[in-house]
């Protein structure tokens, strides 16, 4: 099974058990996922979806790492969930 159907079902299932913590991290990804596809007009394969999983996940930690480092609380706790 290809990484974007184990994405998509993930969001399925969240959607359904009416899960909004693990269902924006999910829609997030393919968002992201789509955006690439759009702007590079391929389709992505399961190494690129990997890669831009890889960059998100990177993303969300630097960005964790800053506010950590100021110690503002308020965004750093969604920061810390979504890795």
């Amino acid at each position: 099974m290809s990484l974007l159907i184990t994405l998509k079902d993930a969001q399925k299932d969240a959607m359904r058990a009416k899960d909004k913590q693990r269902l924006n991290p999910i829609r997030m990804v393919l968002a992201a996922i789509k955006q690439r596809e759009i702007d590079e007009q391929i389709t992505l394969d399961d190494a690129g979806i990997t890669s831009v999983i890889v960059k998100l996940v990177k993303q969300r930690r630097d960005s964790y790492t800053q506010y950590k480092d100021r110690k503002s609380t308020r965004l750093n706790s969604s920061h810390q969930y979504y890795l």
